[in-house]
């Protein structure tokens, strides 16, 4: 058990060093621009910045949901000549229903509907529709719960990742973006004092599309005719558009968008590059309308609606307006990043500023710096030498801890400086197992390389199911934990690991070239 090889003890030794050197650059700021510089970064309650708790419109994602099966179940019955009236979305119920106008062709139409029904992967391929045809030719098709699951899992998934690139966009440094709930999303922004700026990018869902606009249509009729919307325009003029309910191109074809300023009027607009598919898409729709008008819809507004004068093959647009050029580039972001699923809109918001930040941090500081040395105190009082090879181990740990860290990129906030403290305690337990063994077999008239074998191979038994047990119970913190809690999980973990190392083979070294070097008669553990 205290036999070491050279090349073990040079791996050990080297290991540490690493360790070592891989804490600096917390402390030294990055010398060349451009070089990697792992740190640990402050979280929001110790850098301070504005806290956001936002929710996704589930309703919106729904809605647009039944819209397109709608449009699905007018398609399949148009193909098949069949009859059909009053057919329609109801949100609240979340289906979609209809009547025929021959009861007698219902069999036809469930074998119809039955086609649109696909599994849903993610719930081990149940169905995403329960269709029901009356023999009186009532039809409705209802999103199943599994479905309806399935699309806020994947809502909530594509809202956090485009959220992650706005935001990325917008310079902010590592924001601290997860789930929280069924249809809750938590955005922490260190260092922003003032959200407003974020709270509007992030409140835009940003969906572009592409319509044919319905000249034959008055924009003032209340009741537009099936296959057209009325929607506003955007420069807030009060005027109306009917457009095509049909989506030409959809803005999720888009590869880039960039603010630029119209070489002939000096205007700002937002020049943008379509993929292969939308560039394939708008050449054919912009070939087949020249001489019609194209409308341009944002978030249920239509910012403009040109008249195509030539065909445009090259995949490339511009969308212009009264941008400044503010607005050009916030526009610009948020069509690079993408749309939203659905809109979100900010049920809590709080901010912390810069001095209680800095309070948080001496209170941290002082908190560990007292811990750290009455633990100190506590094992050089208790054993002596021993203890202080523990102690020395100690600051190892500690130094490891903050280097893994550091790889990490970690985010420390008040809730990880606690569990950095209750690792210090923590890491201690198991050389105080190792020297209370060590200390009855010397009770026991042991020789001194008899009973540190002893007390080494006895004590590794209880610390390895001691760590092992608290390490599976802080995965499970992280695994089902708020983010403050997955943080100070993170920092436990992290801890037993390095603790393990530590205290099972760092202080086993300095105990062998100890007694090596000493070779004494007896052991100062009494």
């Amino acid at each position: 058990m205290l036999y070491f090889t050279r090349l073990k003890t040079t791996l050990i030794v080297l290991f540490c060093a690493i360790g070592v050197l891989l804490t600096l650059p917390n402390l030294i700021k990055r010398p060349v621009p451009g070089i990697p510089w792992p740190q640990i970064h402050l979280g929001l309650d110790l850098r301070g910045g504005s806290y956001l708790l936002m929710q996704i419109d589930m309703n919106a994602v729904v809605k647009e949901q039944l819209a397109n099966l709608t449009d699905e179940v007018r398609h399949a019955l148009l193909q098949a000549d069949i009859g059909y009236t009053d057919l329609g979305g109801d949100v609240a119920a979340r289906r979609v229903q209809f009547n025929l106008v021959k009861p007698g062709e219902a069999p036809k139409v469930r074998q119809i509907l039955a086609k649109l029904v696909s599994p849903v992967a993610a719930a081990g391929g149940a169905p995403d529709l329960d269709v029901k045809v009356s023999d009186a030719g009532a039809a409705t098709l209802t999103l199943s719960r599994p479905a309806l699951i399935a699309k806020q899992t994947q809502a909530i998934a594509q809202s956090i990742t485009i959220i992650g690139r706005r935001i990325d966009g917008s310079g902010v440094v590592d924001p601290q973006i997860a789930r929280q709930g069924a249809d809750q999303i938590v955005i922490q922004l260190p260092g922003v004092s003032d959200p407003n700026q974020i709270k509007k990018l992030l409140g835009k869902t940003a969906h572009m599309t592409f319509h044919m606009v319905a000249e034959d249509v008055n924009p003032e009729t209340k009741t537009p005719p099936p296959g057209v919307e009325i929607l506003p325009m955007s420069d807030g003029s009060g005027r109306k558009l009917a457009i095509r309910s049909r989506v030409a191109v959809d803005g999720a074809d888009l590869t880039n968008a960039q603010a630029g300023q119209d070489p002939q009027s000096g205007q700002w607009v937002v020049n943008f590059t379509f993929n292969s598919v939308g560039a394939r898409k708008f050449a054919d729709i912009t070939t087949h309308n020249v001489g019609k008008l194209f409308a341009i819809e944002l978030d249920r507004k239509i910012i403009e609606a040109p008249v195509i004068r030539t065909p445009i093959v090259g995949g490339r647009g511009q969308i212009s307006g009264s941008f400044t050029a503010k607005s050009a580039s916030d526009l610009a972001l948020l069509l690079r990043a993408g749309a939203l699923p659905a809109p979100l809109k900010v049920v809590e918001q709080q901010s912390v500023g810069p001095e209680l930040g800095a309070d948080a941090i001496r209170a941290g500081i002082v908190s560990l710096a007292v811990g750290f040395v009455l633990v100190i105190t506590f094992m050089a009082s208790f054993y002596g030498l021993f203890g202080w090879f523990a102690n020395i181990a100690l600051v190892v740990n500690l130094l490891l801890l903050i280097a893994v860290l550091s790889l990490m990129g970690a985010t420390l906030t008040l809730p990880g400086m606690a569990g950095i403290l209750l690792t210090l305690g923590m890491a201690v337990d198991s050389n105080v197992l190792i020297n209370e063994r060590v200390r009855e077999e010397v009770k026991l008239g042991r020789k001194p390389l008899a009973a540190l074998e002893a007390g080494y191979k006895r004590a590794y038994g209880t610390i390895i199911d001691s760590n092992v047990t608290t390490l599976l119970a802080h995965i499970m913190l992280f695994i089902f934990g708020s983010p403050p809690v997955r943080g100070f999980a993170v920092t436990i973990c992290v801890g037993i690991i390095t603790t393990l190392f530590t205290s099972t083979v760092l202080v086993r070294l300095i105990t062998a070239r100890w007694y090596v070097a000493r070779r004494p008669a007896a052991l100062p553990v009494l």
